[in-house]
């Protein structure tokens, strides 16, 4: 998934949830942040930021914050892509191209689809077999580990209780945990920080969810899906 008009500034401070001001070329510019999570440990004052320039003459903020630098990465690529909404996008370009081997040769794949009172990011077909796919994007990193959640994260243990429940109806459901930097090699479930949201991912394990994490091949203006991780539940 490739970005347009991608230009590097440096990250002054977070306003809130929504913008962040970052140093463009010299000029102190409010810019819009790409992930409502805490990111604390990412949005450091002097880091390297990357932004996407909008096409838009009429918004406030000209720019979206798309990824920063984390000097800490131990990784020769230490660029971590924090745009919230991309894992969907680089998921289904993934099952498209044939990346992902448990889901090659399906026959449909949409986005968005709703069954019931639930919306989930993908739905497939495969011969006989259909169900559904969540997708989170990680954006955290302690010691060479990725975790997911962040911040506590309600819907998210819903979606897991969701998937669990429709397993039992003959769907075939996946959970998938983008990994939005290179060089990680685990995957575990941040259960300090929501073990709510833990109980329902192994519940959903149990039922027959396939849980599993891929790393992600990441540049400046690009962001594609990498190597499948080792998941420790």
């Amino acid at each position: 998934m490739k970005y347009k008009n991608v230009v590097e500034g440096i990250f002054i401070k977070r306003n809130n949830r929504f913008v962040a001001e970052v140093f463009i070329q010299g000029k102190r510019e409010p810019v819009h942040v790409k992930n409502t999570g805490r990111c604390r440990e990412l949005f450091i004052e002097g880091r390297r930021v990357c932004l996407e320039k909008s096409a838009n003459p009429n918004r406030k903020t000209a720019c979206d914050l798309i990824a920063i630098e984390k000097l800490e990465l131990a990784s020769d690529n230490q660029w971590i892509n924090i745009d919230s909404v991309v894992p969907n996008a680089v998921v289904e370009e993934a099952l498209r191209q044939g990346s992902i081997e448990a889901l090659r040769d399906f026959t449909l794949l949409k986005r968005e689809v709703t069954h019931g009172k639930s919306r989930f990011d993908l739905y497939y077909e495969k011969g006989d077999q259909k169900g559904y796919i969540e997708v989170k994007g990680v954006t955290l990193e302690k010691e060479g580990i990725s975790m997911f959640p962040d911040a506590p994260t309600v819907r998210g243990a819903k979606h897991c209780r969701e998937l669990a429940a429709l397993q039992e109806e003959g769907y075939r459901n996946f959970i998938v945990f983008l990994v939005q930097m290179e060089g990680i090699g685990e995957f575990v479930p941040n259960e300090e920080m929501d073990p709510s949201f833990v109980g329902a991912l192994r519940e959903a394990q149990k039922q027959g969810v396939v849980v599993c994490a891929y790393n992600s091949i990441i540049r400046k203006d690009e962001i594609k899906i990498g190597d499948p991780i080792r998941t420790t539940l």
